[in-house]
């Protein structure tokens, strides 16, 4: 997260415990990715808490910083659009979710492979932490990367996953407008927030089904 160390596993504590309440409310095995996913978003705002904390010590920043970017390059765009795919009931539109998940595969090793023969590093710059990752940053990357997760989002015939990926695609604008060295850093907090969206996916579910159990 873009303040401090404390805020970041602040962060991480709240999401693991709305994760967790999302998780609670699954009924299908196919619905678990996807409820997962705050509960990841605040496994990785705990791990940006250890980056912070690491500074001085050259061994745990370089695992805290490889351990961030396995979420941020590597498990999202690959995920993302892999637990969309798993909800979709709309036959056509699971063709459509396929083919994202091809091109988040393809993102996210593309990064891996980058990640492991160009090491990442990480510095505070304004408060904020800069990830040096410089294969990220070239546009078709980006734009493959914002295809896959938040594309695939907008894809989906339910409407608060189409909020979700709406809200995410905004929050990468701000972030890469106002952040620019720091934007993914800040963009991975928003996009973390942003996934308590995913336990208001799964209550309404929650409802609508008692609804119709008692009527």
């Amino acid at each position: 997260m873009c303040f401090s160390a404390a805020a970041s596993f602040a962060a991480g504590g709240a999401l693991g415990v709305a994760g967790g309440l999302t998780i609670a409310q699954v009924k299908k095995k196919s619905e678990l990715p996807f409820a997962s996913i705050p509960l990841l978003f605040g496994i990785q705002q705990a791990i940006e808490g250890a980056v912070w904390v690491s500074f001085g010590s050259p061994i745990l920043n370089t695992i805290a910083t490889y351990a961030f970017s396995m979420f941020s390059h590597v498990l999202w765009p690959v995920f993302v659009p892999v637990s969309v795919l798993l909800i979709e009931t709309d036959p056509t539109r699971k063709k459509i979710l396929q083919l994202f998940s091809f091109v988040g595969l393809a993102v996210g090793l593309y990064l891996l492979y980058f990640i492991i023969v160009d090491p990442v590093t990480a510095h505070i710059v304004n408060q904020s932490i800069a990830y040096h990752s410089p294969h990220f940053y070239v546009i078709p990357t980006i734009a493959l990367y914002l295809l896959a997760t938040c594309g695939s989002c907008l894809f989906s015939s339910n409407k608060i996953v189409n909020v979700f990926g709406s809200v995410l695609l905004i929050s990468f604008a701000i972030a890469a407008w106002f952040y620019t060295e720091t934007f993914f850093s800040v963009w991975c907090f928003f996009a973390a927030i942003l996934s308590v969206l995913v336990f208001w996916y799964f209550k309404r579910k929650s409802v609508a089904v008692r609804l119709i159990e008692t009527g």
